[in-house]
């Protein structure tokens, strides 16, 4: 298991970098870049950090771990950690509307996903299980101490 983790600045330009970092690590655990997993961890990436940057204001750290590639069925944990504690609010967003849609993103991409509060602020978590496909949307957390979410509405984190 090979464990990163990025320091994340106040700035929407981190996203990118936070993106390319990702996919460099998950490319240097053997995944191929084709894979579709490497798709979809960018793009979790992407959503999280730009929740955490754009709605605290706050640094926040990148952490990803990574099962090598002869651990098939191993989940890749990635979680975005800030200093703000608000947990996770409900947001709808309309046809069209330019944000709010991250979290269900999320929700859909990810087998399981949640959020825990810590001394510093909050961690939200995904796993994606190392397979061919994401699998259908799984939503709610099973882990004690993690708050599910879910359930195919929109969330965001401020």
């Amino acid at each position: 298991m090979q464990k990163a983790q990025l320091e994340i600045r106040p700035d929407p330009a981190e996203v990118g970098r936070a993106r390319k970092w990702a996919r460099a690590r998950l490319a240097a655990s053997g995944a191929r870049d084709d894979e579709a997993l490497a798709d979809a961890l960018v793009l979790l990436v992407s959503e999280l950090v730009t929740n955490a940057v754009v709605h605290t204001g706050r640094p926040a750290v990148l952490r990803l771990a990574l099962p090598g590639v002869e651990a098939d069925g191993s989940a890749v944990r990635l979680e975005v950690a800030d200093a703000c504690g608000h947990a996770p609010v409900y947001r709808c967003a309309d046809g069209e509307a330019t944000g709010g849609r991250g979290l269900a993103l999320v929700d859909g991409l990810a087998d399981r996903w949640g959020w825990t509060r810590d001394e510093a602020g909050k961690r939200i978590w995904c796993e994606l299980d190392r397979r061919a496909a994401p699998a259908a949307p799984a939503g709610a957390a099973d882990r004690a101490g993690t708050v599910p979410v879910g359930g195919g509405r929109a969330y965001e984190a401020v």
